[in-house]
């Protein structure tokens, strides 16, 4: 057996021993109950002559129906779901909270895996809040947008879930069987391969059984209620005060904007889309780029979800990579060792240059990074990797998720969101880290103080910080989970920390300013710009009068988005075969089709049924353009219509038409099924013809 296999496989067991220490709401441990093994027993029964193969968790515990209740609200759904939603589908239950770098690192491996398994496997998203900011349905909606989570996510303000499946860190994944059986959890990231493992022994097993549930499922995303914007969650922003120019972070279009001070643009870098591709400014891509650096006509650029850093040539027009191989760091590694472009980083999320050396605040493993310019490493510089707010040496040194980083010349000063706190370190290799703002000084659960408190030093309080910037002496922190700019002065008694802008409420007014969680910041001529993230803008305060305004860009659009095309399920099974059909001529060729759904469920009026019709050899009596494109059907609860304009009164052809429609549970439930049903229709149109329409029955209940 190798390593690998070997690793695998004590993961596996690992997982599965969870099972022994869970303990449900109802108070029921989770281990196997006689009953549930005398119903093991005539099912084992049932295998044997049916020639099943291995159950591969045995014994599994129920889950109690009502599992998924207590949550304050379910996004990307049309309403709550439950244990009974769910029948048929294994599920992969994931425990998150949105300022948790570990949890957005898990995010990736929950798309593999919901692409890799469309109609078997269902992630529900728990989202069970550390900061009292995450604990609005509203903030999490943002973050559900924002991350671009596509699979329903239920606030667990309360931790109802949270207690009831004996969850204790973020993230954690638990996994239900098709049958509701609870068969494990594990913490941490990095799991996919063990996850894609178990989906494909349960995959095996249950679809032998026959208690597999592979109809496709449509979520209500929260996505499409986006509106188009020339700025998508704008994260960091870096002002050239010499060259008049802004540079802006468009995060969720993939792309760095550069613009004048007061506006006007200048240029756009990246195409909009996800990827690695270096090149021209419109052949380069960039993922979810955030914090960038400035060096004469270099640009460097913090592209954080490709675990990359970019050089931009601002004279050449052209984008390459400096460090980075595109895979996220799994380790914590010192670095040093490799050259740059074969050292693995793990989400580098801000940037500063100081006398020719690149400090790189490295969000994953919560460390200070950096590189000699003109070099080829990249290396640890502060932060023995330990998630917590500790001062000491370099070496000694805990951070907590650091996500902003900026210089008075001499030192460098540093967010550590997770701490919610305002690190200062030396620029010497032997020197070290200290707390300006932040709870320091408690002996335990400094990564669980936090608030929204003006005062002095460890006795002033933030909520996740994560943006910061330099001027004159002063500092200024994007107080992101109060939704406020502070300010920080030195004084004789220490550090003080004073609101400059912001009333502690979400809101996108400008008179009495509001911002939604605001990240980047940066200053230039006397002006304060702020990236105020989920507001989609970018904000100008004037230092001394204290006025915001926005900052309009003329001309900059969204990019031209990806034609996503609507979900068609695949139908391996060949087209119904529909007898012969002589219909009246017309201005156009009906089709009535009976929409057949399971008892308890109804048409999902959220959802378009569409239609696409095809020629099954030559044909002249469909117009053209009608054919081999999907398009709309007019529906009600019961019945769709599709009308193919004709091409002429007379004559035969055979059609194929396929229609995809969704279908939800009665009440507010919020998991929905889509059904794709195909027909092969000879056809021939008569003048004398009492038959007006084709009718056909798509039937979901099958």
């Amino acid at each position: 057996m190798n390593r690998l296999a070997s690793r695998r496989n004590c993961l596996l067991a690992m997982l599965m021993l969870a099972v022994c220490s869970v303990t449900f709401g109802d108070g029921q441990t989770a281990r196997a109950q006689s009953a549930d093994k005398k119903s093991d027993t005539s099912k084992i029964v049932k295998a044997k002559k049916k020639k099943l193969p291995e159950n591969p968790f045995p014994d599994r515990p129920k889950v109690p129906a009502g599992i998924f209740d207590g949550g304050k609200a379910w996004l990307n759904a049309s309403g709550p779901i439950s244990v009974k939603d769910l029948k048929g589908k294994i599920v992969l239950v994931d425990f998150w909270t949105y300022c948790c770098i570990n949890c957005m690192h898990v995010l990736p491996d929950l798309k593999y895996l919901e692409k890799k398994y469309p109609k078997e496997l269902v992630v529900i998203g728990v989202h069970s809040a550390k900061f009292d900011n995450e604990k609005d349905s509203e903030n999490i909606r943002r973050a559900v947008q924002r991350y671009e989570i596509e699979h329903p996510v239920v606030n667990d303000a309360d931790m109802t879930l949270w207690r009831s499946f004996g969850v204790r860190a973020w993230p954690t994944l638990v996994l239900l069987d098709p049958e509701g059986h609870y068969l494990g959890s594990i913490s941490g990231e990095g799991h996919r391969d063990l996850l894609e493992t178990i989906v494909d022994k349960l995959i095996v097993y249950h679809k032998a059984k026959g208690t597999l549930d592979e109809t496709p499922v449509q979520f209500n995303l929260e996505s499409a209620k986006l509106k188009p914007t020339p700025l998508r969650f704008p994260s960091k922003v870096l002002a050239d005060a010499e060259g008049g120019r802004l540079f802006v972070a468009d995060t969720n279009h993939n792309r760095i904007v550069v613009t004048s001070l007061d506006g006007k643009l200048l240029d756009v870098i990246g195409d909009g889309a996800h990827g690695k591709t270096d090149g021209s400014y419109a052949e380069a891509q960039f993922d979810h780029p955030h914090g960038m650096a400035l060096v004469g006509q270099k640009l460097y650029v913090a592209d954080t979800e490709n675990h990359m850093v970019r050089k931009v040539d601002l004279e050449k027009k052209t984008v390459s990579t400096l460090m980075g191989t595109g895979e996220q760091a799994r380790r914590r590694g010192l670095g040093g060792t490799q050259p740059l472009k074969k050292t693995a980083l793990n989400s580098p999320w801000a940037l500063v240059a100081v006398d020719g050396t690149l400090y790189i605040a490295m969000a994953g493993p919560h460390q200070i990074w950096s590189h000699r310019l003109g070099g080829n490493r990249v290396a640890v510089f502060s932060g023995s990797g330990r998630e917590d707010i500790v001062d000491g040496s370099h070496q000694e040194a805990a951070l907590a998720q650091p996500s902003g980083i900026v210089t008075d010349g001499k030192s460098l000063y540093f967010v550590d969101s997770e701490g919610s706190s305002i690190r200062r370190a030396d620029t010497k290799a032997s020197g070290g880290v200290k707390t300006l703002i932040g709870p320091a000084d408690l002996p335990f659960g400094r990564l669980f103080e936090f608030g929204d408190i003006d005062g002095i030093g460890t006795k002033a309080r933030l909520q996740h910080p994560i943006g910061i910037a330099y001027n004159n002496k002063a500092l200024y922190v994007a107080d992101s989970y109060n939704h406020k700019i502070k300010r920080l002065d030195f004084t004789s008694a220490g550090w003080k920390v004073t609101t400059l802008l912001g009333t502690g409420k979400r809101g996108d007014k400008l008179d009495p300013i509001q911002f939604s969680e605001p990240e980047g910041l940066s200053v230039a001529g006397g002006k304060l710009f702020i990236a105020d993230t989920n507001n989609h803008r970018i904000c100008v305060a004037d230092l001394t009068t204290k006025k915001v305004t926005e900052l309009a860009i003329a001309g900059l659009k969204p990019p031209v988005p990806t034609e996503t095309k609507p979900t068609e399920v695949a139908n391996k099974k060949p087209a119904q075969k529909v007898p012969a059909q002589t219909v009246a001529a017309g201005a156009t060729l009906d089709f009535d089709v009976e929409l057949k759904l399971p008892d308890g469920f109804k048409l999902n009026k959220l959802a378009p049924v569409f239609y696409k019709a095809t020629a099954v050899g030559d044909q002249k009596l469909i117009a053209a353009g009608e054919l081999n494109a999907r398009k709309r059907a007019t529906a009600d609860d019961t019945k769709a219509t599709v009308k193919l304009p004709l091409a002429t009164q007379t004559g035969a052809a055979t059609l194929e038409l396929a229609l995809t429609f969704s279908y939800c549970r009665n009440g507010v439930g919020g998991l929905c099924k889509i059904k794709t049903v195909r027909w092969q229709i000879p056809i021939k149109l008569a003048a004398d013809a009492k038959q007006k329409a084709v009718k056909l029955q798509a039937d979901a209940t099958k």
